[in-house]
């Protein structure tokens, strides 16, 4: 399974206004997240990575996809989520952060969700693996009859963040 979502990230790109736009959905446990979609160059099933020594155990290792080395996160490990699974359900998606390819792991992609700014409500402050500055607010997406809430996720923050320590942490 390799589905790309988009080739390349157009230069310069920047994030659209918080709440506008397109988010990718997907699911790490029991909970559903949404990134922004300009971030995503492309979805590919999970496959095994080869591990660098003295990484934290959330950074399986890297992989080459067409030359260019990319270090592969998994966010269950991560956000200190207890069972971790490989099935076939699992997949890594490739982002474009900043400069850097980065890829991460999660249980299932679900799909592309547009959303204007009054479908996001701020996120509640909380204390966990995710600071409430690296959430953009949490959605209500509704579907025939049924609802789902969507975290929001501002990818780039979350992963330029000190504890990540994948690039240098972006200034505001």
């Amino acid at each position: 399974m390799n589905t790309a979502v988009r080739e390349q990230a157009s230069p310069g790109a920047s994030a659209v206004t918080p709440g506008n736009g397109e988010y990718l959905s997907f699911r790490l446990g029991g909970e559903e997240y949404g990134i922004n979609i300009l971030k995503v160059q492309e979805i590919r099933g999970y496959e095994a990575s080869t591990r660098m020594v003295n990484a934290p155990p959330y950074v399986l290792g890297v992989l080459n996809l067409r030359g260019v080395i990319v270090p592969i996160l998994d966010m269950r490990i991560r956000f200190g989520m207890a069972d971790v699974v490989y099935d076939s359900q699992t997949v890594t998606i490739v982002l474009n952060i900043g400069d850097r390819v980065v890829g991460m792991v999660v249980d299932a992609v679900s799909d592309v969700v547009a959303l204007k700014g009054e479908d996001i409500k701020p996120a509640p402050e909380f204390s966990g693996a995710v600071s409430t500055a690296q959430v953009i607010g949490i959605a209500t997406v509704v579907q025939g009859d049924a609802q789902r809430m969507l975290i929001l996720l501002d990818i780039e923050k979350l992963m330029s963040s000190a504890d990540m320590g994948l690039m240098p942490e972006r200034s505001e």
